[in-house]
């Protein structure tokens, strides 16, 4: 069992050597839009969960996640390599590539906070003339007779 801070630092490490092999040494034009954007590694230090997403050519157009996962797939043995190199460690850990979900998750929720927004401005737009249903003050007031008996 490895400490849990050299663990985090060997990811990081991790994560920083395959960004900057997919830029600078990978020369597969599938890998031209991939951004690493975490590492997880675990206890044993035996094995590393790379989170990649993709980004599309352009605003409108959808990114290609199958090419980037076989391109991904294919440099798994240089980047690997690559690691093993630049970290120093005993055993180099293997390498997993895991798409990275937290970008259409963070899209949705935001889709989600607009239509709150304005299903709050709707009510509020209804409410602007409303009067309440009852009497202006809802709590019985004592009357006269009950003054009396007290």
């Amino acid at each position: 069992m490895a400490d849990p801070a050299r663990a985090r630092r060997l990811s990081k490490r991790i994560s920083q050597i395959v960004a900057s092999a997919i830029e600078h040494e990978i020369k597969d034009p599938r890998l031209n839009h991939v951004t690493i954007t975490d590492t997880k590694v675990t206890a044993d230090l035996h094995d590393a969960t790379v989170y990649y997403t993709v980004l599309g050519d352009k605003l409108d157009s959808a990114p290609d996640f199958a090419g980037a996962a076989a391109a991904l797939e294919s440099a798994r043995g240089v980047l690997r390599t690559k690691v093993g190199q630049g970290t120093g460690v005993r055993f180099t850990p293997t390498l997993t590539f895991v798409a990275d979900t937290i970008p259409d998750t963070a899209r949705h929720i935001e889709d989600l906070l607009a239509k709150a927004r304005e299903a709050d401005a709707e009510v509020a737009r209804r409410a602007t003339g409303a009067r309440h249903a009852g009497d202006p003050d809802p709590y019985r007031a004592p009357r006269e007779d009950d003054l009396d008996e007290a």
